[in-house]
């Protein structure tokens, strides 16, 4: 059984610009003016040329009927019908006669090849040109005209194509039909038609041209306008101190014109957002402030306590069991909350911007002291090492950069099972040093990922906080990280989660 084939997908067409729709529509109406004038021009001059054509056609008609001064036939072939026999009738006059039930009908042809005559003898004075006789069909199309006096058009095809024509009776009665070619009527419109239709298409060329240029200076304010949009949204604002000094230009700022009024909105838009932002940091710098004084303050009583415990531990004096234990509760969670403090300080000292002290160090030795440290913390686990035979040196505090490693290691201790195995990667990739630390744990709820390196975020029963996680060492991570100008990222499914951190690589001074 086969199945249909997967539809292709939709191609959305790429939205066309402001300037362009303008350019296009500006294009558009002028070629509509263009069409209009066009068409109402040819049919102005068609019917002004009718119209003299019909007045000629007419004094012809009037020759043909009075009859006029017929000169002397010589070509020697039947004559014409007597209405063109008349001097003045031009060329391509036609003329049929209906005389006692005969047909009479014929075309004047000024370009008809003349009979020869005599060499040296000049041409008969008044000669008339010569005939072309019309056929049965163009006289019967001729013969249905009504004899009313009507100027008609009638198309006479076989060469001669379109005339104007008249049917009357004579003032001896017979039927007499005069017409005149519209070939120049025609010739004179279509050229016409040409020199409107070049002139129209160089114009619009010229208008589209021009027009472009014009919508592209109408429109500069708005490029303005979106050039500071722009640089606003490039600023980080999303923490630390902000200097948002981007505004507007004042001549985009008139609010007697449409952009002006936009561009004075967005000014007092932004101008309440550095407000807001101000306002935001100063309180940030203010719990920061408070955080960083409560964990100095709070690390003096905490000693205090861990030291009253561990001298009533140590003491020679026995104490009932369950002071023992009191104590010893104490003792621990002392400790627990001394690392909390601890963290908090680092925290907001890092928040604070606190330059740190950059100085070579070597974090190939510091990655292989912390995974013996885990390994003696965590014995259940298999830790493995995988480091290049030369030392890797990045710039940073020794201090907070091992802080980082025992960290990813912790994690990895503490949320994997006993028996997980946690492989730590060192590696130089191009400019930068990368660790890797790799464990084959459960996995991040895919939930929970987005928001790991963020303050306090805990994952579910698989990822508790039991080993005394304080929900802050990714934070400490991240932010280490950050103020050493790398980069961290995690990636996670069941059976393998992964963090890597990149740090700028120095090359190795060998002291």
């Amino acid at each position: 059984m086969s199945s249909n084939p997967p539809a292709e997908p939709r191609r959305t067409r790429r939205p066309w610009s402001l300037r362009r729709r303008l350019i296009m529509q500006l294009a558009a109406l002028l070629a509509l003016v263009c069409l209009v004038v066009g068409v109402v021009t040819e049919l102005a001059l068609q019917g002004f040329l009718v119209g003299q054509l019909d007045h000629r056609l007419a004094a012809a008609s009037d020759r043909g009927a009075r009859g006029g001064v017929k000169p002397p036939w010589i070509y020697g072939d039947k004559p014409p019908p007597d209405p063109l026999r008349v001097l003045g009738q031009g060329d391509g006059t036609l003329a049929l006669v209906v005389r006692d039930g005969a047909v009479s009908a014929a075309v004047l042809d000024f370009h008809k090849k003349k009979p020869p005559r005599t060499p040296g003898a000049p041409p008969p004075p008044g000669t008339p040109p010569p005939v072309e006789s019309l056929t049965g069909d163009q006289q019967r199309l001729l013969l249905d005209v009504p004899p009313d006096g009507s100027r008609r058009s009638v198309d006479l095809g076989g060469g001669l194509g379109s005339y104007r024509v008249m049917s009357t009776y004579s003032p001896d009665g017979d039927l007499t039909v005069i017409g005149l070619p519209l070939d120049d009527v025609n010739a004179t419109l279509w050229r016409l038609g040409f020199i409107f239709g070049g002139v129209a298409l160089g114009g619009l060329l010229v208008a589209g041209f021009a027009g472009a240029i014009t919508i592209r200076r109408t429109m500069a304010p708005l490029d303005r306008l979106a050039a500071t949009a722009s640089r606003v949204s490039e600023l980080p604002l999303d923490r630390g101190e902000v200097a948002l000094s981007e505004r507007v230009p004042e001549v985009d700022t008139d609010p007697r014109t449409e952009v002006g009024k936009v561009g004075a909105a967005l000014n007092r838009m932004l101008g309440h957002i550095a407000d807001a932002l101000a306002a935001r940091h100063a309180s940030e710098s203010r719990v920061r402030q408070f955080v960083a004084d409560a964990s100095h303050e709070l690390r003096t009583p905490l000693a205090a306590i861990r030291g009253y415990a561990e001298l009533v531990r140590r003491g020679g004096r026995q104490v009932p069991p369950d002071v023992a234990f009191a104590m010893n509760r104490v003792e621990s969670e002392s400790a627990r909350m001394t690392t909390l403090v601890e963290d908090l300080l680092l925290l907001a000292r890092l928040d604070s911007g606190r330059p740190v002290v950059h100085e070579p160090v070597d974090l190939s030795r510091l990655v292989a002291d912390a995974v013996a440290d885990s390994h003696v913390a965590g014995p259940d686990h298999k830790w493995l090492l995988e480091v290049p035979g030369e030392p890797l040196t990045v710039l940073g505090d020794s201090r907070q950069l091992q802080q980082v490693v025992l960290n990813l290691l912790g994690n990895a201790r503490t949320h994997t099972p006993p028996g997980a195995t946690v492989t730590t990667r060192l590696s130089q990739d191009g400019d930068w040093t990368r660790l890797s630390i790799v464990d084959d744990g459960p996995g991040i709820p895919g939930e929970i990922l987005p928001e790991v390196f963020e303050r306090f975020a805990r994952a579910d029963t698989s990822r508790s906080r039991a080993a005394g996680s304080t929900g802050l060492g990714l934070a400490i991570v991240a932010a280490v990280v950050a103020a050493h100008s790398g980069r961290v990222r995690v990636t996670s499914r069941p059976g393998r989660t992964e963090f890597v951190t990149v740090f700028p690589a120095v090359p190795d001074t060998g002291s």
